[in-house]
């Protein structure tokens, strides 16, 4: 199962549900890879890889696979997490846009590197940049899934209908078997009626595609990634863990039984 998390509004916790779902995953004994195609890199941080703290400062990245057509093999790392693996990210993904333009087949490059690998994994998560560009485009044709997260505020919902139109676009031209996997609001506030009003639109508009768990707003998901942690282990008694561990559980629910 390959899963893209995407929205092209940043700060909504894309980077935040893609890591820890995963180390979720890999904790449940799945075989997990995360693909992190965001130039800025938070998802590779966030798991612990910098070329500051790495001894391989020259590890290629998924520029590399998109750019330079390198067998994904040669670029997928280890992580200090059991049954994960990553494709990192690096600064210099932020002009392959530009340069990706004049490739044959350009929207395809990244379903065509995960190709070669995705019966080695049980499930595959691509973090999204938060654009509808072409990095993006790449990572919706590589996937079987998109999975959106809102964040519980007003303007998350301004551009929700760009995304559903490009998701559209994709399958219709690009992407036949490709469909919203789920939608899931984030940095929920149990305080404000706006939360709740945001829930309930949604609830209105994505029906059963809206996941029951919803992730609340939580000062420990903000400071693990500045530790290179998951919240798992960080504080795996918070709220936040317990929301994207019941999370996890509703995506193997929902993919491994239909």
């Amino acid at each position: 199962m390959i899963l893209s998390i995407s929205n092209q509004k940043g700060g909504v916790g894309k980077t935040t549900t893609t890591l820890n779902l995963a180390v979720f995953l890999a904790n449940k004994g799945k075989k997990v890879l995360i693909v992190d195609i965001d130039p800025q890199a938070n998802l590779t941080s966030g798991i612990g890889f910098t070329r500051d703290r790495d001894k391989d400062t020259k590890y290629k990245t998924t520029y590399d696979l998109l750019i330079n057509k390198v067998d994904p093999n040669s670029i997928i790392k280890p992580t200090r997490v059991e049954h994960l693996d990553i494709l990192p990210s690096g600064i210099e993904l932020a002009g392959a846009e530009v340069e990706m333009v004049n490739s044959m087949s350009r929207e395809t490059i990244l379903k065509r590197a995960l190709d070669i690998i995705k019966d080695d994994y049980d499930y595959i998560l691509i973090d999204c940049p938060p654009s509808l560009g072409l990095i993006t485009i790449n990572g919706h044709v590589a996937s079987d899934k998109v999975l959106i997260p809102v964040q519980a505020e007003y303007f998350a919902l301004e551009g929700l209908g760009q995304l559903i139109n490009t998701i559209k676009l994709v399958k219709e031209n690009l992407n036949s078997q490709l469909d919203i996997g789920g939608v899931v609001l984030t940095m929920f506030d149990t305080r404000t009626n706006l939360s709740k009003d945001i829930a309930a639109e949604l609830q209105n508009f994505f029906g059963e595609k809206l996941f029951d768990t919803i992730v609340p707003r939580n000062i420990r998901l903000s400071e693990a990634p500045s530790h290179g942690l998951s919240i798992f282990e960080y504080d795996p008694e918070s709220t936040g863990a317990k929301a994207y561990e019941r999370l996890t559980e509703e995506i193997i629910k929902r993919f491994e039984s239909a």
